[in-house]
């Protein structure tokens, strides 16, 4: 029972990981206001403004400086997890999300009036620069405010 208060208890973890909790909720009620139902997916999907994996992970490199101190291996490790994480956000898997595309438009013309498949392969997946920076501050932002609150 004592590993079970020490995870509840340690705001390392809690901080980011509410953090992400926080952008997907925005992102779900904010499909929800402008699609005038809600779309559950939202709250486990990913790409979308902003991104949640980069609150998720400067949260944690914030929480982490600030509390083992910015010349910390600890923050070092968060640091280069964040930047690691962003990067394939913004790079990798949005890279596939435009192949994805691409593969979806040559079935569609190739295959027309023949369906190969009903499911679509899922165009969504990356981030755009600029839904990866306001997750960034996003996460940055919201560190600072619970832990000043705190």
């Amino acid at each position: 029972m004592d590993a079970l208060a020490a995870l509840w208890s340690n705001l390392t973890l809690l901080i980011p990981v509410s953090a992400m909790a926080g952008v997907q909720a925005f992102k779900f009620l904010h499909g929800w206001w402008r699609h005038g139902r809600p779309q559950w997916l939202t709250l486990f999907s990913t790409g979308g403004m902003p991104s949640s994996h980069s609150a998720l992970v400067t949260s944690l490199a914030t929480a982490t400086g600030l509390q083992m101190g910015f010349d910390s291996s600890q923050f070092a490790i968060a640091a280069v997890l964040a930047l690691i994480v962003m990067y394939d956000a913004r790079g990798v898997r949005r890279e596939s999300g435009y192949h994805a595309q691409l593969l979806n438009r040559i079935v569609r013309e190739v295959f027309s009036g023949h369906p190969v498949s009903e499911r679509e392969l899922k165009e969504l997946l990356g981030h755009t620069t600029i839904e990866v920076f306001v997750g960034a501050l996003v996460g940055i932002l919201y560190t600072l405010l619970v832990l000043a609150w705190l």
